[in-house]
């Protein structure tokens, strides 16, 4: 319905990518559950990082359905690996919506072919979603920027080379004019990294916490104007974040599906396969119907994205589904695998732990349900793909909207 034979085209290479050269170390993610450097960096020099990234700058500018395509691919192997490229697009939006010139030049070729890998770094200990609520802060002396703070759940906080930071500049009482985002080198003097820790899941991903201690940066690593912190903030997670993620969760969803038929066709009892069982069939195709339906919704949403038209609330509805759905489909696949679910030599298990990390960020479910009933009852303050849409849409509409916005996510 949405996709072209291009798209088809791109998935069948990333597939095939994903069976011969991520599949075989993911066993190997799981044990060590150490950052995977070696396989990340593969991944980033096949291009994809740069797939909505436009030509004049070195990417595929193919939009938004095939960086859907290619992240889910990609997490119906390897979640992590998902997970990488779908921070990694996360931190590509900043500069996309707004980079100056001389920003693009220097950072988006580099990104394009994987030889730099950009993060944002937003949330806060203290702060969680709420981000008019951080702490961190810059004050400027003189031709510099001088940054401290601590970010946390910082996608690929340890193979990051450049971090977008969103700090404080301004007094809370001016709450949305009060952030301000920089552009930061990962050997800037004064940046560290926690000691990274294994998660729950997504094991070869990195998902850790920067410290900045007087972090000295050019007024040239501004990334927008003064006071505009909040805006690449959540157009970021908005029109990033939220379709991104929901690219990984279904990924992991048509995982699952595989592995569940897979194990109800191989085992038998009293002389058939558990598939011939009603309750087993019923949970199956329960399954299928979410996935069809997550993939509808994450598809519909992304083709309005690269249409340039307003669909932040399709972006909502697909994201809170799609993880929904799949905890949803996650419980009904180890009800299927019964105790067998339990060991670690099946890929099951390691498909619901990833399932668990897609909620929290770009917004939980609650975030998610909030935002709509604010469209619903007309309570919103507009929509961030109504503002920047067009950048990056493959059939932008005539004459894109520039209305401001505050306070919106």
């Amino acid at each position: 319905m949405f996709e072209t034979e291009d798209h088809q085209h791109l998935r069948e290479t990333v597939r095939a990518y994903a069976a011969s050269e991520i599949a075989p170390r993911v066993a190997r993610m799981e044990s060590s559950q150490a950052v995977d450097v070696e396989t990340s960096t593969s991944i980033a020099r096949q291009g994809w990082i740069g797939v909505t990234i436009p030509r004049e700058y070195g990417g595929m500018g193919a939009g938004h359905l095939a960086k859907t395509i290619v992240i889910e691919e990609l997490a119906r192997v390897s979640g992590a690996m998902g997970a990488m490229v779908q921070a990694s697009q996360l931190g590509t939006a900043k500069m996309l919506h707004f980079g100056t010139e001389e920003q693009k030049r220097r950072w988006l070729p580099p990104i394009a072919t994987g030889e730099c890998l950009p993060t944002i770094a937003v949330t806060e200990p203290g702060s969680g979603g709420n981000v008019l609520d951080m702490e961190a802060t810059a004050h400027r002396e003189g031709d510099e920027w001088v940054l401290n703070g601590r970010k946390v759940y910082v996608g690929n906080s340890h193979i990051g080379h450049v971090h977008g930071i969103v700090v404080r500049t301004g007094p809370k009482a001016k709450r949305s004019r009060s952030l301000t985002a920089f552009l930061v080198e990962h050997d800037r003097p004064g940046l560290r990294l926690v000691p990274y820790e294994p998660c729950l899941g997504l094991h070869g991903f990195s998902f850790g916490d920067l410290i900045l201690e007087d972090v000295r940066v050019p007024t040239a690593n501004m990334i927008g104007g003064e006071g505009d912190g909040l805006d690449v903030a959540y157009s970021s997670s908005v029109l990033y974040g939220r379709p991104n993620l929901t690219a990984v969760a279904l990924g992991i969803h048509q995982a699952l599906l595989d592995e569940t038929i897979a194990f109800a066709k191989q085992r038998h009892r009293r002389g058939a396969p558990l598939t011939k069982l009603s309750t087993i069939e019923q949970r199956i195709g329960q399954i299928q119907q979410r996935v069809m339906t997550s993939r509808t919704l994450a598809y519909q949403a992304v083709h309005m994205l690269d249409h340039g038209l307003p669909c932040d609330d399709e972006l909502v509805v697909a994201k809170q589904y799609g993880v929904e759905s799949l905890w949803e489909s996650a419980l009904a696949a180890m009800k299927i695998h019964a105790a067998a679910a339990l060991r670690r030599d099946r890929p099951i298990e390691r498909l619901v732990r990833d399932a668990f990390h897609i909620d929290a960020p770009a917004g939980t479910g609650d975030i998610q349900l909030h935002r709509l009933a604010e469209s619903a009852l007309d309570t919103s303050k507009g929509q961030w793909s109504r503002r920047f849409a067009h950048s990056t849409a493959l059939h932008p509409p005539s004459k894109p909207s520039t209305t401001t916005q505050e306070d919106a996510a």
